[in-house]
Formats: structure tokens, C-alpha cells, sequence
């Protein structure tokens, strides 16, 4: 019943989810028998996050275009894009763990150059899919309107975070050194800021650098946001809310919530380009962060701070 749902979805779509789940296991075998380590990690954890995200995303597009009403050929595209260039990409990268080379940033050879290339021109597929959704979802009239703001900032969350993309694959400092003196090892972009390697002390599983700037964070709290900014929404939709407080109070929540997350996003890449560890945050950042927190406490205290009587009269009707 589930697969016969999701393949009226799209049939790309859901291929592309029973891929990844398939590649789970498979990639947890690769990690439990295979000893080798690449840039710091166990070399099939990588393939193992992208199995892991690209299932979610997958199975979370899914669900959103279910609430797409009038579908036409540029939202089935875009379902169809993003479940080939997931896979793609999730195919290339467990064959350069097999291979044990980096997927990404590798320019060594002319092999791993095309390999590299192509996963970043899928990844661009994947972000004007995205785009895509967003804009249907925006345009859409939905009957929860609290939902469905939830919905579109989700989504919107999660371009923001696909844009820090482009951040990792721009040559850093000492890459672009070494190809002026003609000592470049053909690797160009980075996930860390301010050390040479990305090799460098990580967080265990992610891999996230504790020395130094980090990209990954932020791409990560961006790409959830599709997930996480609608379940606000969802909470804001039981019964207990919409007796205490108006559509109009709990939408503002919601965008409240969504910009707040889209500035968390924010802030995590410019503390990455501070050189700054995730878990090393100066007070800038601490300061920053407690903005955004504080901002959306005050907005949502007054937003929903007090009852709304005709509200609850009418729900009680």
C-alpha cells in the first residue's frame, strides 16, 4: 500500500528512496568490514550519511508534493530530477569510497575531475527541484493556512542550505597559493576554513572540524529545515492551539520560527567563515545566536501570549 502510494507520487522519486534505504545496510557492511580511512573518517561513513540524507530528503519531497493540488509537467520534473541526481550522487560517491579516493573536491585526475563535476551539476538539479517545489507551495492556497506556511519556509530553509554548497568548492587560500607556485595537488575546495587539510579533528560521524570553520553544520541545519520547520507547523495545528490563539497568531509564529531557522543557518556560515569551530563559539557568535533566540521568544510571547476569547468561542461552537 505504502510503495504503490509513493509511485503514484513519482515513479523516479520512489526509486530513488528504495535505493537509499538498499544502500544503508549495504554502506553499514562497508563500514564494519572495511578498515581503510580517508581525509580522517572511516572511508564508507561518507556513503553512509549520503544513504541516510538522501533517503529523507527523497521521502520528504514525497510527502510535499502531496501537497501540490495542480500538478503539471514542471513539479513532476523536478520530482523526477531529484530522485535521479540523488542517486547519481549517491552512486558516485560509494564508488570513489570503493575506489578509495576523495569524491569530493578531487581534481587529481581527469577521471576524478569529471567524477567531481558531475556531482556538483546534479546537486544544482537538486536545487532548482527545490526551488521549484518552493514556488508551487508559495502560490498554492491550502486550507490551513498555519501548515502551510510551514511548509513553503521548510523549503525554503532547505535552499538556503544548499547554497553554502558553492562555499566548499570555491579554492581556499592555500590551495590557490599553491597553484600560483605550481605545487597544487589537485584538490581545490575545502569543507573546513582555516586549516590546510580536512583532515583535521573532527566530530565523530559527521566529521565536523573541532579546530577550526566548518561548512557543514550550516548545510546541515539548512537541508533540515524541510523537516523540522513543519513540524512547528503540524504542533501548531493540534487542537490545544487553535483553541488558545487565531490563525493570525499562530502563522506569525511560524514565520517567526521559519526566519529564525533561516537565520541559524545564517550564522553558522559566517562562523564558519570566521574560522570558528562549531563548538567553539566566540561571543560574537554567542551573541548572535542569542538574538535569534531571543527574538523569536519575544515575537512568539506576543503573538500567543494571551488567549484570543472570540477564537475560543468559535472553536467551542
Amino acid at each position: 500500500m505504502l510503495s504503490s502510494t509513493l509511485f503514484s507520487q513519482n515513479r523516479w522519486l520512489t526509486w530513488a528512496i528504495l535505493f537509499h534505504l538498499i544502500m544503508i545496510p549495504v554502506t553499514v557492511v562497508g563500514v564494519l568490514i572495511d578498515p581503510r580511512v580517508l581525509t580522517g573518517a572511516q572511508i564508507w561513513i561518507k556513503p553512509l550519511k549520503f544513504a541516510l540524507s538522501g533517503a529523507i530528503y527523497c521521502i520528504t519531497f514525497a510527502w510535499l508534493l502531496s501537497y501540490v493540488v495542480k500538478r503539471n509537467l514542471w513539479i513532476n520534473w523536478a520530482a523526477s530530477i531529484t530522485g535521479i541526481a540523488l542517486t547519481v550522487e549517491t552512486v558516485l560517491i560509494s564508488m570513489q569510497a570503493y575506489r578509495g579516493v576523495r569524491s569530493h573536491f578531487n581534481n587529481t585526475t581527469p577521471f576524478d575531475m569529471t567524477v567531481f563535476g558531475l556531482m556538483g551539476l546534479f546537486i544544482v538539479f537538486v536545487s532548482i527541484a527545490n526551488l521549484v517545489l518552493a514556488l508551487y507551495l508559495i502560490r498554492q492556497k491550502m486550507t490551513d493556512r498555519v501548515f502551510a506556511w510551514s511548509l513553503r519556509l521548510g523549503v525554503l530553509a532547505a535552499f538556503a542550505g544548499m547554497m553554502i554548497g558553492p562555499l566548499m568548492t570555491t579554492p581556499n587560500a592555500d590551495q590557490m597559493a599553491a597553484m600560483e607556485a605550481g605545487t597544487w595537488d589537485g584538490y581545490s575546495g575545502a569543507h573546513s576554513v582555516g586549516v590546510a587539510d580536512d583532515a583535521a579533528t573532527g566530530l565523530p560521524f559527521v566529521n565536523w572540524s573541532t579546530v577550526s570553520g566548518d561548512y557543514r553544520p550550516a548545510h546541515f541545519i539548512g537541508l533540515h529545515g524541510i523537516q523540522l520547520i513543519p513540524l512547528l507547523g503540524w504542533v501548531l495545528t493540534r487542537k490545544r492551539w487553535q483553541e488558545r490563539n487565531s490563525e493570525g497568531q499562530r502563522i506569525t509564529v511560524v514565520i517567526a520560527g521559519g526566519l529564525a531557522y533561516i537565520g541559524l543557518t545564517g550564522v553558522l556560515t559566517w562562523q564558519a567563515m570566521r574560522a570558528q569551530s562549531i563548538i567553539a563559539p566566540d561571543s560574537i557568535t554567542l551573541a548572535a545566536l542569542a538574538t535569534l533566540a531571543v527574538g523569536f521568544g519575544l515575537v512568539t510571547l506576543l503573538a500567543i501570549g494571551k488567549e484570543t476569547a472570540p477564537q475560543r468561542a468559535s472553536i467551542a461552537q
